[in-house]
């Protein structure tokens, strides 16, 4: 078994921040997916802070593909922000960068989605 994952959603400079904290795996993620896609089907843009993560696995990251998909089928968008070395690499390693933009810091994540709202992409 796993250590416990505890998840928190916040709402901050017009955006919601979901912060997690503990390992996702398959035997803890049903809460995070479950979390994340209520937040994503609400439109706003979303942040998940993964700075607390000591492990995730396919399944966590199979979460965040789903969760950033519901949230652009809703109008919104998802981006992580971790600074963590190992889960930086992981999401590099499966391209999931590409599909989701990954910030070092909370204040990273949130001055690039101030950035790009401003300046939407042709």
């Amino acid at each position: 078994m796993g250590e416990a994952l505890t998840i928190e959603v916040r709402h901050e400079q017009g955006c919601a921040i979901v912060t997690v904290a503990g390992e996702i795996d398959i035997s803890t993620v049903t809460p995070m997916r479950e979390r994340l896609f209520e937040v994503a089907a609400s439109g706003a843009p979303l942040v998940v802070d993964l700075e607390q993560v000591s492990f995730i696995d396919s399944v966590g990251l199979a979460v965040l593909v789903g969760a950033a998909k519901r949230a652009a089928m809703h109008g919104g968008t998802l981006q992580v922000a971790c600074a963590l070395p190992k889960i930086r690499q992981l999401v590099r390693l499966t391209g999931l960068d590409c599909r989701i933009p990954l910030t070092r810091t909370l204040d990273e994540a949130l001055e690039f989605r101030a950035v790009t709202s401003a300046n939407p992409p042709c």
